[in-house]
């Protein structure tokens, strides 16, 4: 989520604003009813992870406690997302409110100043914002406000919409802990925490920091999403591909250019890197890969995709009609669930491809695509994956579209497809590398990359 780069934009020139701040209880109902059912016509298995009856209880749960008269949009946004959220499917979501976030920031707003890594199962400082300089990167973050960092971390699930817990830890460390401890306890001017430092505990008094000036200026985002090549060695090339989005034709001269240089160079290893990487869309994780494989592919073993009228009337009012897989989806019964064969991906020609030793780096930050891709060229055998287990699943209830609520026009988003993995093992785990190394703490220390130099030179 490309929080920073909305904030450069609106502090220049735009105005993020939404046609309608404040919404009466019945159109919150009205909505919370409509966002309901639209889950269960559209999306292509809302009870893949959670039970019908665990999902009609939590929406129960979630309706009576609908006792005010009016809802910002902001109360609404997080309204919705407890309901969303308990499908435990990353795809589908009410995406975090960026718009009301970024005018109470612009407004003189303020966030808790400590950003965390969670690691088994501990909260581990890995940014000081505050002045406070007695608190180390690598403390244990224990509580906060006399709570225990678990009983906010279970405040804070609900607004996250994932699978498992580890890939909840791996969204709350992108977006990080300032964010959502602001979503869900709004703002406080102090904060008492408690720190652990070598076994030692110690409290301290911390002031809250300016979102804009002290936070969102400062920091750099855990996702990388610029494309790099770059040379690491005699033998060793590095590709770090970026967003697999954007202007496809760019893309694909990125790395054709970028395949021409490291075979006229003859580097012996190729190294890709998938790391902190936000997904995308398969078309360009699949021309990356024909430059490494060496026979056709594909992306997935199987596709499969659900439609519906909210489906149908979505592709009439903006995708391309004349393409096939959109045919498929207007030409198929409403609520029908269907396979669609993308085919087989072609390598590139002999003399193109990379015919070293490929490795392909990965950790709890390779989002979507990122983790397709890697699950795929895996399952090939096409290169050795390294790092740590991915976040979300290689079978993956994903392929999402968006949707506005009727009355409060707050955006969803819904997985309408099911991706299963080339080898078809579904083991509910992440894609698990071949060599496992922990990426700690997320920081500019390297362990993962270190770890393959050190291997490939000895």
């Amino acid at each position: 989520m490309k929080i920073k780069l909305l904030f450069i934009f609106s502090i220049i020139n735009l105005s993020l604003v939404y046609g309608q701040n404040q919404f009466s209880k019945e159109e919150v109902l009205s909505d919370l009813n409509y966002l309901k059912t639209s889950l269960e016509d559209t999306h292509i298995n809302l009870f893949a992870y959670t039970s019908k009856e665990a999902f009609e209880e939590n929406y129960k749960k979630v309706k009576n406690n609908v006792k005010k008269n009016s809802f910002s949009v902001l109360e609404a946004t997080k309204l919705f997302q407890q309901v969303v959220s308990k499908a435990n499917n990353g795809h589908t979501r009410i995406p975090f409110p960026i718009t009301s976030y970024i005018n109470y920031a612009k407004s003189g707003g303020t966030l808790f100043p400590l950003e965390i890594a969670i690691e088994n199962g501990k909260a581990i400082v890995r940014k000081n914002w505050s002045t406070n300089t007695a608190i180390k990167v690598g403390d244990k973050l224990i509580c906060i406000n006399e709570q225990p960092i678990q009983e906010i971390l279970n405040k804070i699930y609900p607004q996250i919409s994932a699978e498992r817990i580890y890939f909840k830890h791996a969204q709350l460390e992108n977006l990080t802990l300032p964010r959502f401890y602001w979503l869900v306890f709004g703002e406080q001017r102090s904060f008492t925490v408690k720190i652990g430092h070598n076994d030692k505990y110690s409290n301290y008094n911390l002031t809250s920091i300016k979102a804009v000036e002290d936070f969102e200026m400062k920091r750099k985002d855990i996702l990388k999403h610029n494309r790099k090549f770059d040379v690491l060695s005699n033998t060793i090339a590095y590709i770090q591909p970026g967003d697999f989005g954007g202007d496809l034709n760019k893309y694909k001269k990125f790395i054709d250019i970028t395949f021409t240089k490291i075979n006229t160079k003859s580097y012996k290893t190729l190294i890709i890197d998938l790391r902190n990487h936000s997904g995308g869309d398969d078309a360009f994780g699949d021309y990356l890969v024909s430059y490494i494989a060496n026979k056709p592919f594909k992306w997935a073993s199987r596709f499969q995709l659900k439609t519906s009228v909210q489906l149908k009337e979505h592709t009439k009012k903006n995708r391309d009609t004349t393409q096939t897989y959109w045919q498929s989806v207007l030409k198929h019964k409403d609520g029908s669930i269907y396979d669609y064969d993308f085919g087989h991906y072609k390598p590139q020609p002999k003399e193109k491809r990379f015919k070293g030793n490929v490795y392909v780096l990965v950790n709890r930050q390779s989002y979507s695509q990122s983790t397709v891709t890697a699950a795929q060229i895996q399952d090939y055998e096409f290169a050795t994956i390294i790092g740590e287990e991915t976040g979300e699943f290689p079978n993956l209830y994903a392929s999402i579209y968006n949707y506005q609520l009727p009355k409060t026009r707050i955006s969803v988003e819904v997985s309408k497809g099911k991706i299963e993995r080339i080898s078809k093992i579904d083991t509910n785990t992440g894609v698990m590398p071949d060599i496992q190394i922990k990426d700690h703490l997320l920081d500019d220390k390297d362990e993962i990359l270190e770890f393959l130099l050190k291997r490939i030179n000895n």
